[in-house]
């Protein structure tokens, strides 16, 4: 099995890269769905982010409000950088332990697969060196500011804003692309980001097979 990172900036395109891998036969899960189901009542997760940040970022019927809990963690002030790594050393661990779980058992079911983790925070969670390869998905600041805003039905300026903020506690795209095995560049039409995902689909493809027969 080929174990493959899939990350970029926000609102890159990893999803959509995502999905067109899966497409093409890749297993592939995202972080921020595995994030996400740590979040639910009942999870050990759950109750330590409770803790730390209080029961504010609760909504009525006790599930996590994330649209809070990212205004805690990201928002403004001197304690933001501090707030960021608090909620990422609770939740950072627990997902590449449910990721890890989750490639052996792909493994496991399909030895010649290749199975792919989109994670924003990959490289910042200093997780890189768990995948055999990295793909990195990149696009122009005027796209991602469009796209975010296209998501959540908000303005531009408005998305401007909550991009810089969150962009801010990632790695800049150049360091990203300093890492890469594959770099994507999503600034164009669909079928050309289809293409380029053709291309590398089919070079992991190889490497898979050939790992298998060794």
């Amino acid at each position: 099995m080929l174990k493959v990172g899939l990350t970029g900036g926000i609102a890159a395109g990893k999803t959509a890269v995502g999905e067109m891998l899966t497409a093409l036969g890749a297993h592939v899960v995202r972080a921020d769905d595995i994030a996400h189901n740590l979040l639910r009542p009942g999870e050990a997760v759950y109750e330590e982010v409770v803790r730390q940040f209080g029961a504010g970022i609760l909504n009525p019927d006790k599930t996590v409000n994330r649209a809070k809990l990212a205004e805690l963690a990201f928002g403004d002030g001197r304690s933001k950088t501090s707030r960021i790594a608090e909620l990422n050393k609770i939740i950072h661990p627990a997902v590449i332990q449910r990721q890890e779980a989750w490639m052996e058992e792909i493994g496991q079911r399909d030895p010649s697969s290749i199975a792919v983790v989109e994670a924003a925070l990959l490289l910042e969670a200093r997780a890189g060196k768990r995948f055999d390869r990295l793909i990195v998905v990149t696009c122009t600041p005027k796209q991602r500011i469009q796209r975010f805003a296209q998501r959540l039905g908000i303005n531009p300026e408005t998305a401007r804003r909550e991009v810089e903020r969150r962009m801010a506690a990632q790695l800049a795209d150049q360091e990203k692309i300093k890492a890469a095995d594959y770099v994507i560049d999503n600034s164009g039409p669909q079928a050309q980001t289809r293409e380029q995902v053709g291309k590398i689909y089919a070079e992991l493809a190889g490497i898979a097979a050939a790992r298998k027969k060794a």
